[in-house]
């Protein structure tokens, strides 16, 4: 199988779409969701550690923002395998050109895309159609103890999801709004 996956830089460096080219016949598809060789600048030398799985039953909810702080940041490669979701990524490095701005991907499975998304970025999504599943891959376990999250409705933050917001977890309800302690992410 030759290569099937197509980088684009978004507006924010180092965030990426994946698009991925699906070789269709009578039977179905195969489609190249990941492979390292073809991502080698954009895993710039870490490698897929751990891999999750989502599914949110109900229209409007939102789960997120979160990220991991050092040393347990994490790359996240999210694809959707079923339903629909507004995918949402955040740029806290500090120092970066584009420090706390967020873009934002539509991914469904027929958007043949996967979000590339580096250390550094919090990250969370909306669901746009009933029982969204998403797939993620990420560079680094999961560390409780480095687990970190914004407020998906912190006006600082300005994120504006295209549905209102019908369901959040107390988890991600509870995430600070930015104030002018938050330093961002040093990686």
């Amino acid at each position: 199988m030759g290569s099937r996956l197509r980088v684009v830089e978004t507006p924010l460096k180092g965030l990426h779409c994946v698009y991925h080219d699906p070789i269709s016949d009578e039977r179905g598809e195969l489609e190249r969701l990941f492979c390292a060789d073809e991502l080698v600048e954009v895993l710039a030398g870490d490698n897929v550690a751990q891999v999750n799985r989502t599914l949110t039953k109900a229209v409007g909810a939102v789960r997120g923002m979160h990220f991991q702080r050092p040393p347990s940041a994490e790359q996240k490669f999210v694809t959707c395998l079923r339903g629909r979701v507004f995918d949402v990524a955040v740029d806290l490095r500090r120092g970066s050109d584009t420090y706390f701005q967020w873009h934002g991907v539509e991914l469904s499975p027929g958007s043949n895309l996967t979000f590339a998304i580096p250390a550094g970025f919090a990250h969370g999504f909306q669901v746009l159609e009933p029982d969204s599943e998403l797939l993620y891959m990420h560079t680094n376990f999961y560390d409780p103890s480095a687990e970190a999250g914004l407020s998906p409705l912190d006006p600082a933050v300005g994120i504006t999801w295209p549905l209102p917001v019908s369901q959040l977890s107390d988890r991600d309800r509870d995430h600070p709004v930015v104030d002018a302690s938050f330093e961002g992410v040093k990686l």
